[in-house]
């Protein structure tokens, strides 16, 4: 039982003769600890933005297109299917690196464009569809840049 005591007396002897090294070690590990979250959380918001105002650039040019070719007529330069389905592929592969809702509105878009595209020079209500998913997907990934922190 001596013996006992004379550790467990040792051990507070050493915990109050150390308790500036302990105390400094716990805010070490405190300190490393939220600045590597906050690093990992500072770096996904960088790339959620990125991306994101890398979909909003294929979007416009997106809309151009379908106004290119439903409007103009043109359907051999900037009115080209084929370019636009380069944009939707784009816009629905880098929409699933962000936050929901934007997976699910990209690949919205992109069935839209594979059911109305091909009415695009002759139907109104196929280039409504096309911009109204388009706006969907701007409005997603808008609402996404207004939550980053």
């Amino acid at each position: 039982f001596g013996v006992i005591m004379a550790i467990k007396n040792r051990l507070k002897e050493q915990v109050r003769r150390n308790m500036v090294a302990l105390i400094s070690l716990v805010v070490a590990i405190t300190s490393l600890s939220y600045n590597s979250w906050r690093n990992e959380q500072s770096e996904y918001n960088r790339t959620q933005r990125l991306v994101s105002l890398e979909v909003l650039m294929r979007l416009g040019d997106l809309q151009q297109i379908v106004y290119q070719h439903h409007w103009d007529k043109d359907f051999d330069d900037r009115g080209n299917l084929r370019a636009g389905w380069t944009l939707v592929l784009v816009i629905r592969d880098i929409g699933h690196v962000l936050d929901k809702p934007l997976p699910a509105s990209t690949d919205a878009l992109w069935k839209t464009w594979d059911d109305r595209s091909q009415e695009l020079d002759t139907s109104r209500d196929a280039e409504q569809a096309i911009i109204e998913a388009i706006n969907v997907v701007r409005s997603d990934t808008l609402a996404l840049l207004q939550q980053l922190d």
